[in-house]
């Protein structure tokens, strides 16, 4: 079996809900705190085994040298771990355009010929982080290591999963799964037919097979939807998995409403600022 050495970022979206910031920067780079989200994401892949990253860009999106080496600035901040300022030590990096917005399957293609074998895949505006007791300035989530992990067992499409509260079932696809292996998929479903609250969360480890199916389910076939009829055919055959990962918070960079939860969410949890960032809120609620 194949091991997963190559990871793709999909980052393509112009983010236009988190406009007029994504018309300057691309949304990846936002902190969460003071750590980027890009930062994350990158780090949960290596943390996962990838050996080679591919990011996936629109025409208007440039990271410039946010990949860059910064380590001699680690010296100016010592009690931080010196890997955030290189996080791509120890892993090629390669850049794709996606020239048109086409979905996650089309952009999925554009980086295709530089793959072989399995991949992980990671959509650049989602971070999963582990809930730690107490949460570190930066400690890599384990999301995309458990999706390797249980891919390693079988050599099967693998996804990752989390539970929603009700009112936010519309809002994903929602799958039914008996143990391991998904059994149901239904897109956005209302809450009365959703056939349970498990939603996919944006991690995915795809097997070898996916460059010649996503040519039969094509853009012009499919639509947006590639990845889903992906899905749905390995489900069919019996040989997609889920992995349920619970003991984590998902945060969403898509909208600033989301991305301010996160903000808010993630201090919390950091012993550094959780304090008096909960006295402020209280004193704040209460006037």
């Amino acid at each position: 079996m194949q091991q997963v050495r190559d990871a793709v970022i999909v980052a393509g979206g112009l983010g236009t809900r988190m406009f007029p910031v994504s018309a300057i920067q691309p949304k990846e780079t936002l902190p969460l705190i003071d750590v980027p989200l890009l930062t994350h994401l990158v780090m949960e892949a290596k943390n996962a085994g990838a050996t080679r990253l591919h990011i996936i860009l629109s025409p208007r999106k440039n990271l410039g040298d946010f990949l860059a080496d910064r380590s001699d600035l680690a010296s100016m901040r010592p009690e931080l771990d010196e890997t955030l300022f290189n996080i791509t030590k120890d892993i090629e990096v390669f850049t794709h355009i996606q020239h048109e917005a086409k979905g996650i399957g089309n952009a999925l293609q554009c980086a295709l010929h530089a793959i072989e074998g399995p991949m992980l895949v990671l959509l650049g505006d989602n971070v999963l982080m582990d809930i730690h007791s107490p949460t570190t300035a930066f400690a890599p989530s384990t999301a995309s290591q458990q999706l390797v992990e249980q891919f390693n067992q079988h050599g099967q499409a693998t996804v990752g999963l989390m539970e929603v509260p009700e009112d936010q079932v519309s809002l994903y696809g929602i799958v039914s799964m008996t143990e391991n292996t998904i059994t149901g998929m239904v897109e956005k479903p209302p809450l009365a037919t959703a056939p349970s609250r498990m939603a996919l969360c944006g991690r995915y480890v795809f097997p070898g097979t996916t460059q010649a199916l996503l040519e039969e389910y094509s853009y012009e076939r499919c639509g947006d939807l590639q990845t889903i009829a992906l899905q749905e055919h390995w489900m069919n055959e019996g040989t997609l998995h889920g992995v349920l990962l619970d003991k984590m918070q998902w945060y969403d960079s898509g909208s600033p409403l989301s991305w301010l939860k996160a903000q808010v969410d993630h201090a919390l949890r950091r012993p550094e600022y959780s304090e008096a960032l909960l006295n402020w809120l209280q004193e704040r609620l209460n006037d």
